[in-house]
């Protein structure tokens, strides 16, 4: 049977899936804690990782090895870095790379990690395909998109720092700070991922300003993709 592995990096990520779960278990390990459970009769695993590829690529390591959950889902919310994307549309993975990894010296491409021989982390379509459906009948008045996400730690709020992604993956649809690594480590274990984006902010010099007003309402449409979707899986 699946165990589905549900990560969010923040609290207000994971607070409504958590009030529908029927916990059975917590254990706390590296300073996270994992509920485990059902979720709408599926087995899953909760979990804050907290922010950033550190804490990410522990979370997911720790998932792998205690729980052997066999599909990986990371919900939260992220910067947009295409116009067509605005604030509270979701974006799903179809790859994930670092665009703060730099090992060009090396002869490697920018945002590519040595010695892994990939240039980027590549969600599973059927998750793919399953989410987009999902949302369609979860979420009908927003729009979803499928497409590159990028990892860094950092907060993108500046149309410089913007402009600089931009300039170096120009397909990127958005950037936020944990889903690259949870990429990385799920393919390293072989687990079937997703990253799911709901869009809080433009990633300028406005993100401060939208940032604290859509953060609730685009961490509820990403939960209530990921309970649909998961009863499907």
């Amino acid at each position: 049977m699946n165990k589905i592995g549900i990560i969010g990096a923040m609290e207000i990520e994971l607070d409504t899936l958590k009030s529908h779960m029927q916990i059975s278990a917590a254990l706390e390990k590296a300073s996270m804690k994992f509920m485990e459970g059902t979720l709408g009769g599926v087995p899953v695993v909760v979990v804050k990782s907290g922010v950033g590829k550190v804490n990410a690529g522990i979370c997911v390591q720790i998932l792998a090895d205690v729980f052997h959950v066999t599909h990986i889902i990371n919900t939260g919310i992220a910067g947009s870095l295409n116009a067509k994307i605005d604030i509270g549309d979701i974006v799903l993975s179809t790859d994930a790379l670092y665009h703060d990894m730099d090992a060009t010296g090396f002869g490697y491409p920018l945002g590519e990690v040595p010695q892994l021989g990939i240039f980027s982390f590549q969600a599973d379509p059927g998750m793919i395909l399953l989410a987009k459906d999902s949302c369609a009948l979860v979420n009908p008045d927003i729009q979803v998109f499928e497409g590159r996400i990028v990892t860094g730690d950092q907060f993108i709020s500046s149309p410089q720092a913007k402009r600089r992604i931009l300039d170096n993956f120009p397909q990127s649809l958005c950037t936020e700070m944990e889903g690259a690594a949870i990429a990385h480590a799920a393919v390293l274990n072989q687990i079937p991922f997703l990253i799911i984006r709901a869009i809080s902010d433009k990633a300028d010099d406005s993100a401060h300003m939208d940032y604290p007003a859509f953060e609730k309402a685009a961490a509820e449409h990403s939960a209530r993709l990921v309970e649909h979707m998961i009863s499907k899986l």
